[in-house]
C-alpha cells in the first residue's frame, strides 16, 4: 500500500507506519476509525500520493501491528492526540493535514483545538463529539456482531492479529463507561482555527445528521458535507466520491492560503 513502513518508538509503545508520496509534498495524516487500522485506508493511499501528497498513516497505539494496550481513553483519546504530535514532531512537520474517520476524526478534532498552530486543515468524517442514543445500539450491534458472526470477527482478527479480543473489548468498554455520559467537546471545537471539512453519511448507524451539523456549527471556517446513502464506513464505500471531495477541499483551501500570502 506504501513506498516506505517502518516502526516509531513514540512515547513507550512502538507503532507501525506506512507513508508514501514525495518526500516533499504537502503532508497528510489519516487517522484510522475505532475498530479499524491503517488498512482501512488503503483506498486513499495511492490516491492522495499520486495528487503529489506525503502520506503517512499508521495504526494507533493497541491496533494493528503497533504495540498492545493495556486500556483505551475514550472519549478524550489523550494518548492518542500525544501520539499524534510526537509524530509529527518524530518527521519534523511544523503542519500538517489531518484526516480522521470516526474515532481516528474525534482524534483530529480535539488536535486541531489543543494544537491550533500544528493542523493547516482537517477533514473529519463520522467523528463524535458528545454521546447520543444512536450511538447505544449501534455499539451493542457490533458487539453481537463480533460474538456471533465468525466472518466479522475474522475479518478484525486479521487487521489486528491476537491481538483482536483487546481492541474489540477495550473499544467497546471504553464508550460504555458511566462515566462518559456527560462528555461534551462542542466547547473546545471553537478554538480550532483551521479550515474544516466536516463528512457524514445520512444513513450512518452509529449519529444523526444533527451530530454533523453540530460539530459545523462550532467552527468558524468550516464546510459540512451530508452524503445521501451512506452509513458509517463512507471513505471504504464510496471512495471516488470521498477522495474526490477531499482533494477538491484541500486545493481550494490551500489555494486560497497562497492567495492571502501574495495580498
Amino acid at each position: 500500500m506504501a513506498g516506505w513502513m517502518t516502526i516509531l518508538s513514540l512515547n513507550g509503545h512502538n507503532l507501525y507506519v506506512e507513508e508514501a508520496g514525495p518526500a516533499d509534498g504537502r503532508a497528510i495524516i489519516l487517522l484510522h476509525h475505532g475498530l479499524g487500522s491503517l488498512k482501512s485506508w488503503r483506498k486513499q493511499f495511492p490516491v492522495l500520493a499520486a495528487h503529489g501528497y506525503r502520506v503517512i498513516g499508521y495504526d494507533r497505539w493497541g491496533y494493528g501491528r503497533s504495540d498492545p494496550r493495556p486500556g483505551f481513553s475514550m472519549p478524550l483519546f489523550k494518548e492518542d492526540v500525544k501520539d499524534l504530535v510526537s509524530l509529527m514532531d518524530y518527521y519534523g512537520l511544523e503542519k500538517a493535514v489531518l484526516t480522521g474517520h470516526s474515532d481516528g476524526g474525534t482524534i483530529a478534532l480535539y488536535c486541531g483545538a489543543q494544537y491550533p498552530q500544528r493542523v493547516s486543515l482537517l477533514v473529519t468524517v463520522a467523528a463524535h463529539i458528545y454521546l447520543e442514543e444512536k450511538m447505544e445500539p449501534g455499539i451493542e450491534g457490533l458487539r453481537q456482531m463480533y460474538e456471533d458472526q465468525p466472518k466479522f470477527r475474522e475479518a478484525l482478527r486479521r487487521e489486528h492479529g491476537d491481538k483482536v479480543d483487546d481492541v474489540f473489548y477495550g473499544w467497546y468498554d471504553g464508550w460504555r463507561e458511566e462515566e462518559n455520559l456527560d462528555w461534551d467537546m462542542r466547547p473546545f471545537l471553537k478554538h480550532i482555527t483551521c479550515p474544516v471539512l466536516v463528512v457524514q453519511g445520512l444513513d450512518d448507524e452509529h449519529a444523526i445528521p444533527q451530530h454533523a451539523r453540530d460539530i459545523a456549527a462550532q467552527i468558524a471556517d468550516s464546510e459540512l458535507w451530508l452524503v445521501s446513502g451512506a452509513g458509517h464506513m463512507l471513505p471504504q464505500d464510496y471512495p471516488t466520491e470521498f477522495n474526490d471531495r477531499l482533494l477538491d477541499f484541500s486545493q481550494k483551501c490551500h489555494a486560497n492560503e497562497r492567495q492571502s500570502v501574495v495580498s
